[in-house]
């Protein structure tokens, strides 16, 4: 199985469009380019999807980085 920051790094990959996009930890939506609402709301229902989770109310916008994201995934899903 790929790993963790390897399917999350494909997640925004295919979100954003950007075969060449590389996810770094220290990231926030003010550095992906095209991260509106509406590529939130896609980038929020794609990860639920591919991990298996489900997000309640914006808890996605919560959290402070990519960092932050990757530690909740990596205790949430199996």
């Amino acid at each position: 199985m790929e790993d963790l920051h390897g399917q999350l790094e494909q997640v925004f990959r295919d979100v954003f469009n950007n075969d060449a996009f590389t996810l770094k930890d220290e990231m926030t939506s003010r550095d992906v380019p095209g991260w509106d609402s509406i590529a939130h709301m896609n980038l929020m229902f794609t990860i639920e999807s591919r991990f298996g989770i489900q997000f309640v109310g914006n808890e996605l916008a919560d959290f402070k980085d990519i960092g932050e994201l990757k530690r909740y995934l990596a205790r949430t899903v199996e």
